[in-house]
């Protein structure tokens, strides 16, 4: 992808923060599209990823960093999601970081290629979030149609053993770019699941 992910990953974690907002506490505890996370555990997730990349943004690398965020009080996911966010805005402002190469957990790749790589993580991650509290935002298209278009550079279209994502599923031909986007990494909505 020759396009800078820098202004769409502002958007799409943009977009993250406001729907991290939303979560109610008794939501915690529901079931994603994500199966094996609910919200709780998704939540630390994406806290605990976009931590990863901003150490990658900032170093080059986050060998051996947590995917998770286990210390986050139910009532704290917002604000710790606005710090990490922070930190990766910062930690990718470099022109030189995104020509560098930097290290991910699927190998060594340009900045550019890591970065679009977690726009697709965080827009994926959304729409998974939004599903599971009730779709209370509309979500931005175009962030969709970026990411299904890294997902589809970066993944096969059939089994995916070793990856952190299923082999893909039919979409519904009036499928929206979010629909398309998770039908591709393997995801089912909640309605229909």
């Amino acid at each position: 992808m020759t396009t800078d992910p820098r202004p769409l990953y502002t958007r799409a974690t943009a977009q993250a923060a406001r729907l991290i907002r939303t979560v109610r506490p008794e939501q915690l505890t529901a079931p994603t599209p994500c199966t094996e996370y609910d919200v709780r555990a998704l939540l630390g997730h994406v806290v605990g990823g976009t931590r990863r990349i901003a150490l990658v943004g900032e170093a080059g690398e986050a060998q051996g960093e947590p995917l998770t965020a286990p210390d986050v009080p139910d009532d704290g996911w917002a604000k710790a999601y606005d710090g990490v966010r922070e930190q990766t805005l910062r930690a990718w402002e470099s022109d030189e970081r995104m020509a560098s190469s930097v290290t991910v957990p699927w190998g060594e790749v340009s900045g550019r290629a890591a970065l679009s790589a977690y726009v697709m993580e965080i827009v994926t991650h959304t729409w998974d979030l939004s599903e599971a509290v009730g779709r209370p935002l509309a979500l931005d298209p175009e962030l969709a149609d970026f990411a299904l278009a890294a997902a589809r550079q970066a993944l096969p279209d059939g089994p995916r053993e070793g990856r952190p994502f299923d082999a893909p599923v039919p979409a519904p031909e009036e499928a929206g770019p979010y629909e398309r986007l998770a039908a591709w990494l393997g995801r089912t909505p909640l309605s229909r699941a």
